[in-house]
């Protein structure tokens, strides 16, 4: 996060798309409208002192809407579902290839201080915050009162022995990184049902469930594929020893014993357009003896929405098939506006977290319809509501009176409740925040703010938590929390602020977008990278002892000068582009886009209006001081580490418009390449929805003017990356994302294209590849080298086509950058849950 991302989430909230559910499995719905790129001019998460928390939130729901589409369309398009079996296609091809390499090794294995001192950039850092050291999105906490297992959103699943104080990851985990939950049985089996299930940004769909019998250290898979591409909201245990799981392909269950698969007890939703999304997204359940409690609660954004479906369901005979009916609950609690639900006993009590679709769908400054309490725990009510988001900011909320960003804003995304097992009126909930009551909902207080940025205890506050927090667990005196910056804890005891301790240090789960590197003084190298919600990150030197997060927010990607690594410049989202020259500790913004520049907000004569939630900028491969971006224009800048851009004067000269596609929106640059006077830019059109209509290409001035690449053989995907030859400028590589046809309709067949004349002719180089999105290409000491959403491959420039596996030990998460060390002999791969890696080239 960063005070730039406080803005995220309003758009989200104004105009959210169906979030695309992926894992490298995707789903979307064509029929959706891309939401109106939101002006970033509310910056991020956390960056923005300058600007109200509701001008920075407004931003934050804009991101994730804009990202959840982005990022799942690139893999899906031009089709709406992956079928989860070309996942696992991809996994296996990918494995029989050879090896070639050595053995890569982390780069990102140090405690990553989002508040470093001496970096209190006004505009870009977190200064102030009070959240310490952060990881990855935490999505799931369970434990049997000795061991303590987080799931992250693409890192796996991580158990600690000494309540944080060190984490490991498994050694042999799901081959889905994805976690949507995790149960712990009295036997100390861990179930880690694989698909995150918070429908937003960048959530991987799953490949099943998975238990461990040795303290989570190695994973086998439970049952067959009956629960594959789905993602996973809850796992629970009854008395008897079944397992349900609630996900978004309705309530399954399996017998203890793991053999055997499992059987579908409750989907309400016939489906009878086999929709791969909306229907039947079970977001809960619990058992209380016999009596079996489940909600199908499809958060809902626009029409055509089915929402006739959700509401809450009991099986009161063991959650047998054919057994649950639809409740019709009384008291406070409106049956007509009921989205994701999440539920918990506090002994006979009975506890719910209602987002609410109709708020959600309007617009409104939250998405909550409510915090309710059956006080005999019968799920028909009647439900008393004991919370909302108004007497929540009154609560202690940092949120509290912010026009436009109320607590619950992101209550489709951000929930959890859980009870103290000695005292059922001592209860914690989280939405963006951590709330806690001691008297069973007759008040609440806060207990973690989103931040201490605005309290009035500010500039002395107590720590705090990262925000967004989407896991709770107690053990041993102690209430866990995971959200979106890793994991924190602080005693059953204490009430009010404060007395958190962050369990960061070693939980590397971070998720990159980018990565960059440039040479320090002493031999030493600088890397540089964008994440989900945790800001720009440097590492000044492999062996420093901490890393630093100079700046806020979202990150993105990121150009460093590799002769100095100093200098640097990052993104917050849709290329709001900012500069620093001193290893940020201070920062200029340059952004071409309209409004972007938060210390000059008036827009400059002709400035861009929009450009994708990961915009491209990149340096020229014979000179690292001319840089060219693109948003719905290309621009153009050689003034370098000098760059400027204000509403009385920009550096960056428009040197050509990407145009409409057919349905009359703007084509948006995905990739960009540059040598010299030679620039490529590739572009999806209207926002790169999937379906019929989807669009891309590749435009560019090779030959001294701007025209559109035709080639029958580049099939109809998103282009994910274009790489250019710095000895020849007609020498160019296209990597393509999503599936072939074979999985895909319209898909077309291909992942990495090579053209020797400009792009006039291209010849398809995949050869042995897996079906697999592809990421991004490097090319180094006569190699091409490709990152993929499954693994890293290797193959000879000059014999292209016979791929292998490059090196061992990276783990399985998305590779979604590569990036050269300044002597261009070792590979750096920015995955999106595991850090950075890297491998150096024989």
């Amino acid at each position: 996060m960063g005070k730039r991302h406080l803005t995220k989430v309003m758009a989200l909230v104004t105009g959210m798309s169906t979030t695309l559910l992926m894992s490298p499995v995707a789903v979307a719905a064509p029929e959706d409208p891309l939401p109106p790129s939101p002006p970033r001019y509310a910056l991020t998460h956390h960056s923005h002192p300058g600007l109200s928390i509701a001008e920075e939130e407004e931003h934050d729901a804009g991101e994730i809407a804009d990202r959840a589409a982005e990022f799942a369309n690139q893999r899906i398009a031009p089709g709406t579902v992956v079928p989860p079996q070309a996942v696992a296609a991809a996994q296996a091809d990918g494995a029989r290839l050879p090896l070639a390499g050595g053995l890569w090794r982390e780069v990102t294995n140090q405690p990553y201080d989002s508040e470093p001192a001496g970096y209190a950039d006004p505009v870009e850092s977190n200064a102030g915050a009070g959240w310490g050291l952060v990881g990855g999105r935490t999505t799931a906490l369970a434990s049997d009162g000795w061991v303590i297992y987080a799931g992250a959103a693409d890192g796996g699943v991580w158990r600690t022995f000494d309540k944080g104080g060190h984490w490991y990851p498994a050694l042999a985990g799901p081959p889905s990184p994805s976690i949507g939950a995790l149960l712990v049985d009295p036997s100390h089996r861990v179930w880690a049902g694989t698909g995150e299930a918070n429908t937003s940004s960048d959530s991987y769909a799953g490949q099943g469930v998975y238990v461990s019998e040795d303290f989570g250290t190695t994973y086998r898979k439970v049952g067959g594929g009956e629960v594959d591409g789905a993602l996973i909201f809850r796992l629970t245990r009854a008395g008897d020893g079944t397992i349900f799981a609630a996900t978004s392909h309705g309530l399954w269950r399996h017998s203890p014993s793991t053999s055997g698969p499992w059987q579908q007890v409750f989907a309400p939703d016939p489906n009878p357009t086999h929709s791969p999304y909306r229907t039947n997204f079970t977001t809960d359940v619990q058992v209380h003896g016999q009596t079996v409690l489940t909600a199908i609660g499809w958060r809902g954004t626009t029409a055509p929405d089915d929402l006739s479906y959700n509401g809450f369901y009991v099986s009161n005979a063991g959650g047998a098939p054919g057994t649950f009916h639809l409740v019709h609950p009384t008291g406070d609690l409106d049956v007509d506006d009921i989205g994701r639900t999440t539920f918990t006993w506090a002994g006979k009590q009975l506890w719910a977290i209602v987002q609410s679709p109709e708020k959600l769908a309007e617009g409104e400054a939250t998405a909550l319809q409510g915090v309710f309490l059956s006080a005999n725990g019968d799920p028909a009510g009647p439900w008393k509501k004991v919370a909302d988001s108004d007497s929540l900011g009154a609560a202690g909320s940092a949120l509290q009176n912010q026009p436009g960003y109320h607590v619950g804003v992101q209550a489709w995304y951000n929930q959890a409740i859980t009870a103290d097992p000695a005292d059922p009126n001592h209860v914690y909930l989280s939405l963006e925040e951590v709330f806690e009551t001691t008297d069973g909902g007759a008040t609440f207080h806060i207990a973690g703010p989103y931040w201490n940025l605005g309290l009035s205890c500010n500039p002395n506050c107590p720590k705090t938590t990262h925000p967004d927090q989407h896991a709770l667990t107690i053990v041993d005196g102690q209430v866990w929390a995971g959200n979106d910056g890793g994991v924190w804890h602080r005693p059953l005891t204490h009430h009010g602020l404060g007395d958190w301790t962050d369990t960061n240090q070693t939980l590397h789960t971070l998720q990159y977008y980018g990565a960059g590197t440039g040479a320090l003084p002493g031999g030493k190298v600088a890397y540089w990278g964008g994440l989900q919600d945790n800001g720009t990150s440097l590492l000044p030197g492999r062996n420093a002892p901490t890393m630093l997060q100079p700046a806020g927010g979202d990150g993105g990607l990121v150009l460093v000068d590799p002769r100095n690594g100093g200098n640097s410049v990052g993104e917050y989202t849709n290329l709001a582009m900012y500069l620093t020259t001193d290893g940020g500790h201070h920062f200029r913004t340059i952004s071409p886009v309209c409004g972007a520049n938060p210390d000059d907000p008036n827009p400059m004569p002709g400035c861009d209006p929009t450009a994708r939630f990961i915009a491209p900028f990149v340096a020229d491969v014979t000179n690292p001081g001319h840089w060219v971006a693109g948003g719905e224009f290309v621009w153009d800048d050689t003034a370098s580490w000098a760059t400027k851009c204000h509403s009385d004067g920009c550096d960056w000269k428009n040197v050509h418009d990407l145009g409409l596609g057919s349905n009359g929106a703007p084509r948006l640059a995905t990739a960009l390449a540059v040598n010299g006077s030679t620039t490529y830019a590739a572009w999806v059109a209207g926002g790169g929805n999937p379906g019929p209509a989807f669009a891309s290409g590749i435009d560019t001035n090779y030959g001294g003017t701007w025209h559109r690449i035709t080639a029958p053989n580049l099939p109809q995907r998103f282009i994910a990356g274009l790489t250019v030859d710095p000895r020849n400028a007609g020498h160019i590589y296209a990597v393509y994302s999503g599936y072939s046809r074979h999985w895909i309709p319209g898909g077309g067949v291909g992942h990495v294209f090579e053209s020797r004349d400009g792009g006039a002719r291209w010849t398809d180089i995949s050869g042995n590849l897996p079906d697999t999105p592809g990421d991004d290409l490097v090319v180094s000491q006569g190699h091409l080298v490709l990152a993929t959403d499954t693994g890293t491959f290797i193959s000879d420039a000059g014999t292209p086509g016979r791929w292998s596996r490059l090196g061992i030990g990276l783990p399985g998460s998305v590779v979604n950058d590569l990036t050269l060390t300044p002597d261009g002999n070792t590979v750096v791969a920015a995955t999106h849950g595991r850090g950075l890696w890297q491998l150096t080239l024989r």
